[in-house]
């Protein structure tokens, strides 16, 4: 293998909406700077994905200056949404965690609606470094995230993806593959490394940012999910159960927390450091 080095960065600035791949981020200590900081929530605060509408997949968000967003989707004339005024905030439920949030304009709320013809409103994270702990059985003090599933960055492995779409071509939905990368939605995906050798990685340096190796990363429906048309299938989650199962999660990737601000740009050399 040739020398480890950073493929590709993936920015979403809505959670469960498409985003970005810029050839250069800032990493902030919650995470991508501009990633996840807004998500959609239903009538009774939880956040809305694409485990329950798959169809945020068509939509996209791009991030403008100063952290607001151009919402745009199949059928739907696109939307620029501020950064809310700071304000009395909403409780988010993420996964059971309660999270304050500011909401965005009514025009955002209705927007997001129609597109999902379903009661959604559209919430800004306004101060990550305070609002949202990771879970401290896999955090040091203090240490926080924004939207994201748990984590401040996800990274997964292109030699990876090359050996699970080997696999799945010779299972019994081989019609289904081979899948791409962003079925996964990862912040960082390396290159020249050995299929599944981030299993052992607990202390990784791309560029001139360390991250800390927190956990594995366990897998859902979304991954069935084709990010081009919002149609499900069966992969991969039935390989990953077949050949990736550590205790009751199925695996692929592994979540990230930077040990200290810096920028990653594609092409930088990603060391293993422990």
């Amino acid at each position: 293998m040739g020398i480890a080095e950073l493929q590709s960065i993936h920015v979403h600035p809505v959670k469960a909406l498409r985003g970005f791949s810029p050839r250069e981020a800032v990493v902030e200590p919650w995470g991508l700077a501009g990633d996840r900081r807004w998500v959609l929530i239903d009538d009774g605060g939880k956040v809305v994905t694409q485990r329950e509408q798959p169809r945020l997949a068509l939509a996209a968000a791009e991030l403008l200056p100063g952290g607001g967003v151009r919402l745009s989707a199949p059928g739907r004339t696109p939307l620029t949404v501020p950064v809310p005024e700071p304000g009395a905030t909403v409780r988010v439920d993420i996964f059971g965690t309660k999270v304050e949030a500011v909401l965005a304009a009514k025009a955002a709320h209705a927007w997001c609606g129609a597109y999902l013809e379903a009661d959604v409103r559209l919430a800004h994270m306004d101060d990550p470094a305070t609002r949202r702990l990771i879970d401290p059985d896999h955090a040091l003090p203090g240490e926080t995230v924004s939207f994201a599933d748990g984590f401040p960055l996800l990274v997964t492995a292109q030699a990876s993806l090359d050996a699970l779409n080997s696999l799945i071509a010779h299972g019994e939905h081989a019609d289904e593959g081979p899948l791409p990368m962003n079925r996964f939605r990862p912040s960082v995906v390396v290159r020249g490394t050995q299929a599944w050798a981030e299993d052992d990685w607990r202390r990784i340096a791309i560029g001139e940012v360390e991250f800390r190796v927190a956990k594995m990363c366990g897998r859902c429906v979304v991954t069935t999910t084709d990010q081009a048309t919002a149609e499900r299938g069966r992969e991969p989650l039935r390989t990953l159960a077949r050949h990736r199962r550590f205790g009751n999660q199925l695996i692929f990737g592994q979540n990230l927390v930077p040990h200290s601000p810096g920028t990653i740009r594609v092409g930088d050399p990603v060391r293993i450091l422990d």
